[in-house]
């Protein structure tokens, strides 16, 4: 497991070297994937450096900079997201839902508290569950099943929260992914229940 503090046999995590990569678009296609054969939670993880700070992109943002916790954990719900202001991140999560996903959580966190959110997550979670995750930076306290990391070629610069974990990723896709590689992407993970009933995620390429 290296350095990760957690394992997360059932976890499939979908990381990004930079933004509009299509981690939420993969996240939805694995979603419909494997929704009719497991109970399926998604995740979003957004990691801040500092609590309330200000959005670098400007205006409001997706709220992630402005929080004033160690972290703040969120269950998506259709009815919210009427509420979102426009452009907000957390229309990621919506998506999940609306992917097919049973529940859909939004993790903001400080990036020196975010095993601790990460252990308030693992109290929400149903332990037969399906977990389809987005982050760079969970991958740094957490060991999945598989971990993808979703580029756009080789010349690309590589944001500083994928490039910590970029050598630990097993599957790499290139942006954007078309149904070919997604076909591929999929042959390389094998998914079961152990003899408990719990999922298994595996990287079988």
């Amino acid at each position: 497991m290296g350095n990760a503090a957690f394992s997360a046999e059932q976890m499939i995590l979908i990381g990004g070297t930079g933004r509009n990569r299509g981690k939420t678009v993969l996240a939805e296609e694995l979603i419909r994937r494997f929704k009719d054969r497991f109970p399926v939670v998604g995740l979003k993880v957004t990691t801040v450096a500092h609590a309330g700070g200000i959005c670098p992109r400007g205006g409001d943002g997706c709220g992630a900079c402005a929080i004033t916790e160690k972290y703040v954990l969120t269950e998506e719900s259709e009815g919210s997201l009427a509420t979102l202001p426009a452009g907000c991140s957390n229309k990621d999560t919506a998506r999940l839902l609306r992917a097919g996903a049973e529940r859909v959580f939004w993790l903001r966190s400080l990036r020196s508290a975010l095993d601790e959110g990460y252990l308030a997550v693992l109290e929400k979670i149903p332990q037969k569950a399906l977990v389809i995750g987005e982050s760079n930076s969970l991958r740094e306290v957490v060991e999945p099943g598989c971990f993808i990391m979703v580029g756009s070629g080789p010349e690309e610069q590589v944001k500083p929260s994928a490039a910590r974990v970029l050598s630990l990723a097993q599957i790499k896709v290139e942006s954007p992914i078309t149904a070919e590689g997604l076909q591929t992407l999929l042959a390389k993970i094998h998914i079961e229940h152990t003899a408990d009933g719990q999922v298994q995620v595996r990287f079988a390429g």
